[in-house]
């Protein structure tokens, strides 16, 4: 069975104070660690009333210091937001703290609204348009040390120097990332779960693409998908409400904290809402253990995913922990791990 992982927004939800959704984050990150996952990602996400983590990197040192085997990581850094300097030296200081146990994964997205992107920014270099190229490459440097004859970073390092910079991982939704990451080598996740492009194309073009490198000897591709998971199908579709009401909202520009299956089941949906709802049900994957693992299958397959990784995003969160339970047993995880 192919491994599994979480990628973890801390959703924040209605009627519950956002530090909740932290810790919430913090104790699925423990069960999850029990139960066998490889990987708990957090994401980045900027000026969101239904996101409480603007900090990966915060967070990958909390849950790594109350996990012990799970690799933990970012899912990932914004690197346009962020000086490359600085994204070395914290990754290579949760590196040095916990050994062989952190990922860092890079994105080309802000993770907000052109406002809030300029108040990070605002004392950045300010380039025109896409200068995500140029940030990886400064990234890459802080760690090759390969800056060209008179370059004044020559005299700047990284600390702490002893550690290396942890596994470099590019995120993505369309065809642009995975040729990026196969060119330089290194590990690609494709984000299925809100991506209008085709994630086996993306992630085959990765494979057949790979070029070996100093970053990485073979291609490693992860699969992200979003599941509900629960013992029956009509609870796992009626713990999805909150999810369908809340892809809605967002639609419309409305990042309101995750509603409750209460809530969402009162909405007043039109035909139009509806049909949105629909749609939006192909990049979801609802039901009963069983019935999620045979949906999920042929798209593994035809992707060549190396490794699977889930959002649950529901407004209980013992339901979202029991959802990653099922999942875990539906691909037998524990016995893989054991």
């Amino acid at each position: 069975m192919i491994p599994l992982s979480i990628l973890d927004l801390s959703v924040v939800t209605s009627g519950t104070p956002p530090a909740a959704a932290l810790r919430n984050s913090i104790d699925l990150a423990r069960h999850a660690d029990d139960l066998g996952y490889v990987r708990y990602w957090l994401a980045e996400h900027h000026n969101l009333a239904s996101v409480a983590s603007p900090a990966p990197d915060i967070m990958i040192g909390q849950i790594a210091a109350v996990t012990k085997r799970i690799r933990v990581g970012s899912g990932g850094v914004m690197l346009p937001n962020h000086a490359p300097l600085v994204v070395a030296e914290r990754f290579k200081m949760l590196e040095a703290l916990f050994p062989g146990r952190i990922d860092l994964g890079l994105g080309r997205a802000p993770g907000t609204d052109g406002a809030t992107a300029h108040a990070l920014r605002s004392r950045l270099d300010a380039r025109d348009g896409d200068d995500f190229l140029e940030r990886l490459s400064e990234l890459l440097l802080w760690e090759t040390r390969e800056f060209p004859a008179g370059h004044p970073y020559n005299n700047v390092v990284a600390m702490p120097n002893d550690a290396p910079l942890p596994p470099i991982w590019l995120l993505g939704s369309s065809d642009y990332s995975s040729e990026l990451a196969a060119q330089v080598g290194m590990g690609f996740a494709f984000a299925h779960h809100f991506a209008s492009f085709d994630a086996a194309d993306a992630l085959v073009h990765y494979r057949a693409h790979f070029k070996p490198s100093r970053w990485r000897a073979a291609p490693h591709g992860i699969l992200a998908v979003a599941a509900i998971v629960a013992d029956t199908a009509a609870e796992a579709e009626r713990l999805a409400t909150s999810f369908d009401l809340n892809r809605l909202r967002r639609d419309r520009g409305e990042y309101l904290p995750l509603a409750s299956v209460e809530e969402a089941l009162a909405y007043p949906y039109t035909d139009s809402d509806r049909a949105k709802i629909a749609r939006h049900r192909s990049r979801l994957f609802v039901g009963s253990p069983s019935t999620v693992r045979e949906r999920l299958q042929p798209l593994i397959a035809s992707s060549a995913a190396d490794e699977l990784m889930v959002i649950t995003a529901v407004y209980d969160h013992e339901a979202r922990k029991k959802s990653y339970s099922l999942l875990a047993e539906a691909f037998q995880l524990r016995r893989a791990a054991a």
